[in-house]
């Protein structure tokens, strides 16, 4: 083996040995926040010293946790293929990725005030612009009769955090179509529905009836 083969091959032993114990980290502190690194590294399978290799501190890995959750998100937004398909499309597509977040990862979304008033890393400049640009591309397309991304972002943001809080079993969600409550797809089409009629709905002349799927 030559060094330079050597030196890739431990750099990809690190990140898998990090990927597990990011992995790791998120079960256990969702089901004991104050859990110890130790226990982190007993649930990720490595000793604890490989855990402080990669994390100085608890500290650390929480906001490695923030970091790795971010990048979720921005995957989620490409994949989502926000700039590309018809702009409802998108925010459907969008908004399921999110959803599909929320709900893997309960600790890591509650770390922070912002994240937990607005409920998605709003921080993240490529999200917040993203986003902003999406309601732009749905205002152009006469989905929404708002002329002011910042603020279909804001009300965006907000929906996300309150439908995601939504007992399974409250009328409002199981009412959203045929799907059952605790169906991400109904989440979907409520968070959706609800957006679109805060934000004017459909103008006149506009797309109104893009395809969702």
């Amino acid at each position: 083996m030559t060094e330079g083969t050597r030196r890739r091959q431990v750099r990809a032993d690190a990140r898998q040995s990090i990927t597990r114990i990011l992995d790791a980290a998120n079960a256990v502190f969702t089901d004991d926040p104050q859990a110890s690194l130790e226990q982190v590294a007993e649930a990720a399978g490595v000793g604890r010293a490989t855990v402080h290799r990669h994390f100085s501190s608890r500290r650390a890995l929480l906001d490695a946790l923030v970091s790795d959750l971010n990048a979720r998100y921005r995957e989620a937004f490409q994949q989502a293929r926000v700039e590309s398909v018809p702009p409802l499309v998108a925010l459907y597509r969008l908004t399921e990725g999110a959803f599909e977040l929320k709900t893997a990862h309960p600790f890591v979304i509650g770390l922070t005030p912002t994240a937990r008033s607005q409920g998605a890393p709003a921080s993240d400049p490529t999200i917040r612009e993203g986003l902003e640009r999406l309601f732009g591309r749905l205002y152009a397309a006469g989905e929404i009769a708002v002329d002011d991304p910042v603020w279909c972002r804001m009300v965006y943001l907000a929906l996300l955090h309150e439908v995601h809080e939504l007992d399974a079993h409250a009328p409002v969600l199981s009412g959203a179509d045929t799907a059952p409550a605790e169906d991400v797809g109904a989440r979907v089409r409520l968070l959706v529905t609800s957006l679109i009629g805060a934000l004017g709905g459909p103008r006149p002349g506009g797309a109104g009836g893009s395809d969702r799927t």
